[in-house]
């Protein structure tokens, strides 16, 4: 069973129809959507400021999701899919964004919708990433638009395929 623990009174609170790896930690002030999955070895920190997740969001194996104490908090919209070993920390990304394998999003980064951020990349503090594109490197640029094909081959079918892979376990 995933471990869900409180901070000081607060508990997360999770929707319906969510899955949680036995070995993923959530704790305070997280209130989490419907159809979401946490996987191994994944940690969910609000602790030090409160953490919001919409609908159909899959957080990967290894990732980090924390904030910055009275400084910092993170939204994640509906729709969105933080991969493997990502760090998402004190940022705001609104739906159907895909954030790649060891991404780092940095504090008060704002991503915008229908929107990847590329495998290892690293947005820095503050920036703004526009709706509708791809961002890659080190730091992270705008690298090209984002072609519906992609929202739906890549963002969409990542976030359902998650939704799928869940419902499985939730067969044994």
């Amino acid at each position: 069973m995933a471990l869900i623990l409180s901070v000081k009174s607060t508990t997360p609170q999770l929707g319906e129809n969510c899955f949680l790896a036995p070995n993923a930690t959530i704790c305070g002030d997280v209130i989490m959507g419907n159809d979401c999955s946490v996987w191994f070895n994944a940690v969910i920190r609000g602790d030090v400021n409160s953490i919001r997740i919409g609908n159909k969001v899959n957080i990967q194996d290894g990732a980090v999701i924390h904030c910055t104490y009275q400084k910092t908090k993170v939204h994640l919209g509906n729709n969105v899919s933080v991969g493997h070993n990502a760090i998402v920390h004190g940022c705001t990304v609104d739906d159907n964004v895909l954030i790649g394998m060891g991404a780092i999003v940095m504090d008060n980064v704002e991503i915008g919708s229908n929107t990847i951020i590329a495998a290892g990349a690293v947005v820095t503090e503050g920036t703004k990433v526009p709706s509708g594109c791809i961002f890659a490197g080190v730091p992270a640029k705008k690298v090209k638009d984002i072609s519906q094909e992609l929202i739906s081959g890549e963002i969409d079918r990542i976030a359902n395929n998650y939704l799928m892979y869940s419902s499985w376990f939730k067969e044994i």
